[in-house]
């Protein structure tokens, strides 16, 4: 006999069958009992089965005892290991090999791949470190045993051996960059740094930042492909002048990367006259010339009205799309680019500002007057010489001193508009003067070459936002050097990503992605005291994919080793 679930319309019930064979030999069932409703059995049915074992001289069996389980709280896994296998795959794991020989125990090169992790995934300081790893799980490294010293030792020891660890990057660049014509593209910014002590040899000095104020601060150069991969980086002190720096630069990456043929680009902060003959000085290893792409600074334009006139006159009045052109200056190519859209908004935003100013002058000229005449009026009283002195504030603060032309000598409050001035702003306006040694571009070309350089600003703003290289904490130069460097390693991994998501027509950024790698996350789980078992968690079609784009396998689990 057996039990048996028949159904009736929509309920169900519990039957006790025998099974025979009739007189034919025939296989048969029949019911000997229904023992009711399933969706109503409770411990009537128990009853039946208690009393069936005690007939049978059967005891019921033990309850199974409930398990003890104990879980560990997840860590972020999928994006660490994605980041792991590209610094693998790019070869930065050879930097085992610079530190080998050192005086150093620990795995320097596994201190410097978290500390580059780090700035990708969560950005921090290096106690900022520590906090993180604990969250995380690295692939073959228990990095929950760092410790604080043991990653200020590791960035010591990069700064010992910058000379070997800069020739290993050279050499994991060189085959990424286009042998026959490298174009590189530099550029300058500042990163500001907290702290009031003094060091010797301090990097940290005040200066210029880029967002206009003065600030203790030092100063990175940056030099990439045109396809935005980051070649070498230099960190200057932050109250160097741009303009001394692109010929040292320069002669390092041609010394380090044997191109046949390299055109320099950078913005309009590194044009002068002794930067023309510097970097025209410049030979290459094979023998030839560096050339270059330069931009030509706004306040430097009125240099070449003489060259623009005609060329405005003939061809930008009328012009409704941009247009180019071509003329001789110290002996060089001058790439004249004008935009007619940029050149109007430019000017109608400048005539608005001097209708502004203007209406201010007549305001307080006006109050000027009435008090002279014996007008009275609430609040304090305006004197020749305060209305001057707020007027050429505003004209400054509006880059406007040029043209309306406050007369600082005068008793009385007056200004003029200088035409002549006025004319070559308009003459100006949405023009972009190119100055270039390159022979064969056509200035389409050049001025395509020269717009590519908006690349290595979206590479500042990662280093900035992503990346978080400021502001820098370290005091120590050595130490900032060392934090720069492992910054500059992150924005190689980034660019790398980049480029690979791009090609894959994966609309995704590299900080997205690894947003969404990062869900895969490692599970360590104990059950009844033994030994626990690990684990990821499930990867769906979208991690995938990005990995797929990555070109990176899926991830699995390795033994973890220390790193003492």
């Amino acid at each position: 006999m057996f039990i048996k679930v028949t159904t009736s319309g929509p309920r169900r019930y519990v039957q006790l069958v025998e099974a025979y064979r009739d007189d034919n030999g025939r296989p048969k069932q029949r019911t000997v009992a229904t023992l009711g409703r399933l969706d109503q059995l409770n411990t009537e049915l128990e009853s039946v089965i208690t009393g069936l074992l005690r007939v049978t001289g059967k005891s019921a069996p033990l309850a199974a005892p409930t398990p003890s389980l104990t879980f560990e709280s997840a860590r972020d896994y999928g994006n660490v290991w994605a980041l792991t296998e590209l610094w693998n795959s790019l070869g930065f794991n050879r930097l085992r090999q610079v530190f080998r020989r050192t005086r150093h125990t620990i795995d320097i090169e596994a201190l410097i791949r978290v500390m580059v992790l780090n700035r990708l995934c969560d950005p921090d300081s290096k106690l900022g470190v520590l906090r993180w790893v604990e969250t995380v799980t690295f692939p073959g490294i228990m990095a929950e045993k760092i410790e604080h010293h043991q990653l200020l030792r590791a960035m010591d020891a990069m700064v010992e051996h910058q000379d070997e660890v800069d020739q290993l990057l050279a050499g994991l660049l060189r085959p990424m960059v286009d042998q026959d014509l490298a174009v590189v593209f530099y550029d300058m910014t500042t990163i500001r740094a907290d702290g009031l002590s003094q060091q010797d040899e301090d990097v940290r000095k005040f200066g210029m930042s880029k967002e206009g104020l003065i600030a203790r601060q030092v100063m990175l150069g940056v030099v990439q492909t045109a396809d935005g991969l980051p070649l070498y980086h230099e960190v200057f002190d932050g109250n160097t002048a741009e303009v001394t720096t692109i010929k040292p630069i320069i002669e390092k990456i041609v010394q380090r990367f044997p191109v046949k043929r390299v055109i320099a680009v950078a913005d309009r902060g590194l044009l002068s006259t002794d930067n023309l003959a510097d970097l025209q000085a410049i030979t290459l290893p094979g023998g030839g010339k560096l050339e270059f792409i330069l931009a030509v600074p706004g306040r430097r334009y009125n240099d070449f009205v003489d060259i623009l006139t005609p060329f405005h006159e003939a061809t930008c009045i009328n012009a409704k799309e941009e247009v180019l052109g071509e003329a001789q200056w110290d002996k060089l190519r001058l790439i004249i680019a004008h935009d007619p859209q940029v050149a109007l908004t430019a000017g109608a935003k400048r005539d608005l500002i001097i209708e502004s100013l203007e209406q201010k002058a007549a305001q307080w000229a006006g109050k000027l007057d009435g008090q002279e005449g014996g007008a009275r009026k609430r609040g304090r009283k305006l004197s020749d010489g305060g209305a001057r002195a707020r007027f050429y504030h505003e004209v400054c603060e509006a880059h406007l001193a040029r043209i309306l032309r406050v007369d600082l000598k005068s008793e009385l409050f007056t200004y003029a508009i200088d035409e002549r001035a006025l004319t070559h702003a308009r003459l100006m306006d949405g023009k972009l003067l190119l100055v270039t040694n390159t022979a064969d571009l056509a200035p389409a070309d050049v001025v395509k070459r020269y717009k590519s350089l908006a690349d290595i600003e979206r590479g500042f703003r990662v280093l900035k936002s992503e990346i978080e290289i400021g502001p820098i904490y370290h005091r120590l130069p050595e130490r900032i050097r060392a934090h720069a460097a492992i910054c500059f390693m992150a924005l190689i991994l980034y660019r790398v990503m980049r480029t690979r998501l791009h090609a894959s027509d994966t609309a995704l950024s590299p900080e997205r992605a690894l947003e969404k790698l990062r869900r895969i996350q490692h599970h360590r789980v104990t059950l009844n005291g033994t030994e626990s078992v690990t684990g990821i968690s499930t990867i769906n079609q979208e991690q995938t994919g990005i990995l797929a784009a990555l070109t990176i396998k899926k991830p699995t689990i390795e033994t973890q080793l220390t790193l003492l």
